[in-house]
Parts: C-alpha cells; sequence; structure tokens
C-alpha cells in the first residue's frame, strides 16, 4: 500500500518527511518510490535518461535507495516572471503558460498525474506521495492536482505534517482538518508535529490536546535538526540568511531574482562564509564571486546591468579575484548574449560583462539541454587544473561559442588564460569535494589561512542520520502498517544499521 503526506502550509517539512520515511523503509527492505504530482521549484535535477524534475524528488529517490525517474514528478512548474511559468511535463519541456491558462488544463495534468502514480506503483510497489503547500486552499479545492484532487483519485491515508516552530500548531491542525472536503477528511490518519526546539517531553499536554480537539492520532513530535540535505525551494533560500561557519574564507553569490539550482553551492557553505549578496551590493571584500544559474538570463542581466553589477565584477577582476559563472551566470560573462526571441519574446541582443570572450545565442525553437555529465577540468591557471574529474548535469537553454579561450572543462565551458575567471553549464560542480577543494585551498593560500580539505561526500550517512531522527521521534509500526506486502509483512523485518 502507499500514503499521502500532507501539510498545513508551505515550507512544514513535507519534503523531509517524506525522505526520512523513504529512507526508514528503505532500511527495513521495503521497496518504496517518492511521489510529487505538481512541484513549483528552480531548483531541479537531471535523471539518467535526461529528464528534469524536482530536487527535492531526486533527494527522495536516493533515499529509497532507486535512481530517480520522471515519473517521481510528472509536473514541474518553473517560474519565469510575470505570471508566467514553463511547465515540464514528464521530465520535458512541454510549454510556457500563465496561471489561468495552467488551470484549464487541470484535468489533463491530474490524469497524467495519476498514471505516473500507476506505473511508480507497478514499478515499486509502494509509493510515498507527497503534496505541496496548505492542503486546505480551499479556493484551488476544484483545480488542485497537488493535494485535494489527487488525494481523491488515489483514495490513500493521510498524513498531515505540521510545523510547531512557526508557532499557532493547533491552529494549524484543527483548521486544516476542519477545512477539507468531507470525502477526505476521513483518509487523515495521524499527524506529525515537526520542526520542535527544546524538551519534546514538555509538549506532551499539547499532544494530547491536540488529540482531544482533532480526534486524530498525534504519530510523534519530531525535533528540529540540521542534517544536510539539499534544498527545495525559494523558501530556502531565506533560511541561509545569517548562516556562517566561521571561516574567514568569504564568497558572494549574487542573488539573481530568479536564482536557479542554489543547492550548487551547499557544500561551499558548509565550509566557507557564502553570501546570497543581492543585485547592487558592493563586491569589495569577497574573496571569490560567482553568479549563478537563472530561469531567464536576459530579464536577470539586464537586472544586474541596472545595478551596476558588471563594474563591481570588472573592479574584482582586477584586484585579482576568481569570478565564477553557472548556467545563465555563465552566459552573462560572455560579450553578447543574442536572443531569437526565446528569452525575452522578442529577437534582440544585449551586451554581457565581457569578462569571458564568449557568445551566447538563444535560437528559434523550445529545444532544452537536459542531461548528466562527467568532465575533467582541464582549464589554466591555480583553480581548474586541482580539480580532477567531475560530475554533474546541465540544464539550458542557447548554446555558447567559446571563440578562442581555452575549456574549462574537457568539451565545455570557458576560462580566461589565466584561469582566474570561468564558465559552466555543469550544475552541481561544487558538489564535488575535489571543486570545492581545489577553489578554497586556492582563496585560502590567497588570503593566507590555513586550509583543511573537504573529505568524500557520505552521502547515505546524512539519509540515515535522518531516518533514525525520524525513527526515534516517530511511532513506526502505525506506519509500517501502510507498507506491507503479501500476508501483511515486509520483506524484511532486520532493520538496516
Amino acid at each position: 500500500m502507499s500514503l499521502i503526506v500532507l501539510g498545513t502550509a508551505s515550507h512544514v517539512g513535507k519534503s523531509v518527511t517524506v525522505t526520512a520515511l523513504c529512507r526508514a523503509l528503505y532500511r527495513r527492505g521495503i521497496t518504496v518510490a517518492p511521489f510529487k504530482s505538481q512541484n513549483m521549484s528552480l531548483n531541479s535535477y537531471v535523471t539518467a535518461d535526461g529528464s528534469e524534475i524536482g530536487i527535492a524528488q531526486a533527494v527522495q529517490a536516493f533515499a529509497a535507495g532507486i535512481e530517480p525517474v520522471a515519473d517521481m514528478n510528472p509536473v514541474l512548474l518553473k517560474p519565469k516572471g510575470d505570471r508566467t511559468s514553463q511547465v515540464v511535463m514528464l521530465g520535458r519541456p512541454y510549454k510556457d503558460v500563465q496561471i489561468s491558462d495552467y488551470y484549464a488544463e487541470t484535468d489533463m495534468l491530474l490524469a497524467k498525474a495519476v498514471g505516473a502514480f500507476e506505473r511508480l506503483r507497478r514499478r515499486f510497489g509502494h509509493v510515498v506521495v507527497e503534496g505541496a503547500g496548505g492542503a486546505a486552499e480551499v479556493n484551488l479545492y476544484d483545480r488542485d492536482i497537488a493535494n485535494i484532487r489527487l488525494a481523491r483519485s488515489l483514495g490513500l491515508p493521510i498524513i498531515l505534517v505540521a510545523d510547531i516552530e512557526r508557532g499557532g500548531v493547533f491552529a494549524q491542525v484543527y483548521g486544516t482538518l476542519a477545512l477539507l472536503p468531507d470525502d477526505i477528511r476521513p483518509l487523515v490518519v495521524g499527524v506529525i508535529i515537526n520542526k520542535f526546539r527544546g524538551d519534546v517531553g514538555l509538549f506532551a499536554s499539547g499532544v494530547e490536546k491536540l488529540e482531544e480537539l482533532t480526534g486524530v492520532r498525534v504519530l510523534g513530535v519530531v525535533p528540529y535538526a540540521d542534517i544536510p540535505l539539499p534544498s527545495e525551494d525559494s523558501l530556502s533560500l531565506g533560511d541561509k540568511r545569517g548562516q556562517t561557519t566561521g571561516s574567514p574564507i568569504r564568497i558572494a553569490v549574487v542573488r539573481l531574482p530568479r536564482i536557479a539550482n542554489f543547492t550548487d553551492f551547499e557544500l561551499l557553505e558548509r565550509h566557507a562564509t557564502v553570501d546570497y549578496v543581492p543585485p547592487g551590493t558592493p563586491l569589495a571584500g569577497y574573496d571569490c564571486i560567482i553568479l549563478p544559474g537563472t530561469k531567464n538570463t536576459v530579464e536577470d542581466l539586464e537586472v544586474l546591468q541596472s545595478h551596476r553589477t558588471g563594474e563591481e565584477l570588472r573592479l574584482a577582476r582586477e584586484r585579482g579575484v576568481p569570478v565564477i559563472g553557472i548556467c545563465g551566470g555563465y552566459q552573462m560573462l560572455g560579450r553578447r548574449i543574442i536572443d531569437g526571441g526565446i528569452e525575452s519574446g522578442s529577437s534582440a541582443e544585449y551586451e554581457g560583462f565581457g569578462l569571458l570572450d564568449v557568445v551566447t545565442a538563444f535560437t528559434a525553437g523550445y529545444r532544452k539541454t537536459t542531461v548528466q555529465v562527467r568532465r575533467r577540468a582541464i582549464g589554466p591557471g591555480p583553480i581548474l587544473p586541482v580539480m580532477g574529474e567531475v560530475e554533474g548535469y546541465e540544464i539550458h537553454m542557447g548554446e555558447t561559442e567559446r571563440g578562442d579561450l581555452p575549456e574549462a572543462f574537457s568539451g565545455e565551458g570557458a576560462a580566461s588564460p589565466d584561469g582566474l575567471v570561468f564558465g559552466t553549464y555543469m550544475h552541481g560542480l561544487f558538489q564535488n569535494p575535489g571543486a570545492v577543494n581545489a577553489l578554497l585551498a586556492y582563496l585560502s593560500e590567497r588570503r593566507g589561512v590555513p586550509f583543511e580539505p573537504v573529505g568524500e561526500a557520505d552521502g547515505d550517512a546524512a539519509y540515515d542520520d535522518l531516518a533514525r531522527h525520524f525513527e526515534e521521534h516517530v511511532d513506526m509500526d502505525a506506519l509500517m502498517v501502510y507498507f506491507q506486502d503479501g500476508e501483511g509483512q515486509p520483506r524484511e523485518e532486520q532493520i538496516i544499521d
């Protein structure tokens, strides 16, 4: 069987709950797949066959010990601004659409989502479904393919997740349950209270009161835990304010209005002071500057130009500060961007920052590159040659001609002759310890501070830590009822240590 995890609001911990549950089931020898019918996020991931899905579903798949596939996130909305989003359907670009027109296709989108869910269930046996935003958005019930209409179509048990850190947890849970449609409310079999800070025992009377008020069992109160998992969306980016490692190395990531895949820098964040700085922020005092990916290169470039970011970048270049562009940031570092109407809606040329002698063209058509890559860093200078072989993925429109500049990586990217400015389409570059070590070693030497190399990441350890944390505070026996095979027993009863 399977179940659905819904939330009382956005950012209450639905994704982390699904990730934890997937890993806990994996540790019990139970095969399970994650599923989110509709996701809205600019943080995405490319599967082995080139499909694009929300990064949260990829993380959940890894936690479950399986490879991500397009069916895990059949509809991905990537906001572009002006009430328009790119719709990625079953891993491939479908079209750009305004939200009013998108809702006109609700029935078709729901059918696609239910079909994807059924394929996952046939393939993996069990599925953990994640809702989107708050479950009780009453004005959306007729077109809510992520929560109510999906729950009605699947008829699965529902777990409701609430965030006590925000306050008002009683109103969150009671209000959500009261507003659910009459046919959906009985499907709710339990509540999980998430992000508790302090002694969980102090909330024992709160659990009793909540169960008395709602008639629904509280399955657990999960304390806040700082376990390194990739962030899902722009709400997570807001949480990064004020984070610090104490490292003297300061890296500025320009916070573009339409920033995409900022998860690229989360390994760097754990070993250096990484600031996400808005356009117009003075960049003096930073040891490295990174222009990240964006959903709309042209519009974000115009914003940066209006804030004189190009002048800040040129001054940093004169000071010998490394400047790195990832995907859209790589395109901005070039001399010129030629838009055939793909980005801005009309044919035009735009002046880039000119730190790399490259030209990017967005040609007619709706073609998007989505591919996993493994490349060797071959560019000049003190940083690139030290990286070795790295892996990541490309998600981009447009093609970049590098002219006479050396490649940054085998078959891709470009670097200045001294290697201190380089660009690449490779998302995930700085999730490779080799790339992080190469950059931080150079920056530390330049600043004259000690450098401690970053070890190889053990993703399984983080998933196991999350699962143990979840298992300690949630009634797993109650949840296991919904994940039984054959005569009602899990495939393996032995929990993996």
